[in-house]
């Protein structure tokens, strides 16, 4: 039987790979930092199936204990500061968190478990101010933001250990992938509880930033099989996981309102305190590499994941 260590149990992808790797029969470990309220609602559901490890991406003396007690086949490196608002009012701590945390992971299992296949989630904020479009595996990186600028570095560690170290290391450089485990700090998430409130009576308006800013987005339990295929692998490979579709936070919002029959121009208002100091205006992903090697495709398409969401939101709110 397989074993798994995931950093980021907790969140969105954490979650749903804890899923898919319970139902493959592995043992699963994740790694959660020490808090007063633990945050696990995401993986309440599973906890008995799981095995929790104390530890925290800025300390090396954890992870490598982790590493060297669990002796895992496999390390998915999901744990980050991954909301790109925040990493501008801390970008010190982003860039120790989400760019020196893989470099610790990765000499934790240089010296702890070498044998060991490491997934790293990279992510489409790299590219940033496209070069080319759609991006793909090739794609000059040009990022806006410190949390796109930790994930570059991060990126380039996973490559230089690889080829320092013969260690099978694996970028997935993931466009946007979203599901109703969303945080409710990301626009998508955002926006289908804001339209679920509105309809409830519970808000009057939702206030937004660029509603013109166009995205690639998936289903997030599709892109955590493909994390899964990576680490299958004979060898290690960076790989562009994306929809190939692009579509603007405006198209969301109208999608997301029509969902409760509800006209959005009506209640959403243009913010300027959301507009970020540097915006990425368009991401589109070319994952032909994943579907040529690892077979992989998403399922899941734009309108059926808005509607799943706004559901969902619709389902959790209605009570209050």
């Amino acid at each position: 039987m397989k074993s798994a260590l995931i950093t980021g149990i907790t969140g969105q992808d954490g979650s749903y790979l804890a899923e898919l790797l319970l139902e493959k029969g592995y043992d699963v470990y994740g790694l959660i930092r020490r808090l007063s309220t633990p945050n696990i609602s995401r993986i309440e559901h599973i906890l008995s199936d799981i095995e929790l490890v104390e530890g925290d991406l800025t300390d090396q003396s954890s992870i490598n204990n982790a590493m060297h007690s669990i002796q895992p086949d496999e390390i998915y490196n999901l744990a980050a500061q991954s909301f790109v608002g925040t990493s501008w009012n801390q970008p010190v701590l982003t860039g120790d968190v989400t760019g020196l945390g893989i470099v610790r992971v990765l000499e934790g299992v240089r010296h702890t478990c070498p044998d060991a296949h490491v997934y790293q989630a990279s992510t489409s904020e790299m590219f940033g101010k496209v070069h080319e479009t759609p991006q793909n595996e090739m794609t000059r990186f040009y990022p806006r933001s410190p949390y796109g600028f930790a994930k570059v570095y991060g990126y380039w560690a996973c490559i230089n250990y690889r080829e320092s170290y013969g260690m099978h290391v694996s970028n997935g450089i993931l466009f946007n992938h979203e599901s109703p485990r969303r945080g409710i700090e990301f626009v998508t998430r955002k926006i289908t509880d804001g339209a679920a409130r509105i309809k409830l009576g519970l808000a009057d308006e939702l206030r937004l930033g660029n509603l013109d800013a166009k995205r690639d987005w998936g289903y997030a339990g599709d892109y955590v099989e493909a994390m899964w295929l990576m680490m299958q692998q004979n060898e290690p490979n960076d790989y562009v996981i994306a929809t190939n579709e692009t579509h603007s936070v405006c198209e969301f919002v109208e999608l997301a309102f029509n969902a409760v029959e509800l006209d959005w121009e009506k209640y959403v208002v243009v913010d300027p305190k959301f507009i970020r100091p540097a915006e990425v205006d368009l991401l589109q992903g070319n994952a032909s590499k994943a579907k040529q090697v690892l077979g992989w495709e998403p399922k899941v398409r734009f309108e059926e994941l808005v509607t799943i969401m706004v559901e969902a939101d619709m389902k959790r709110l209605e009570h209050k």
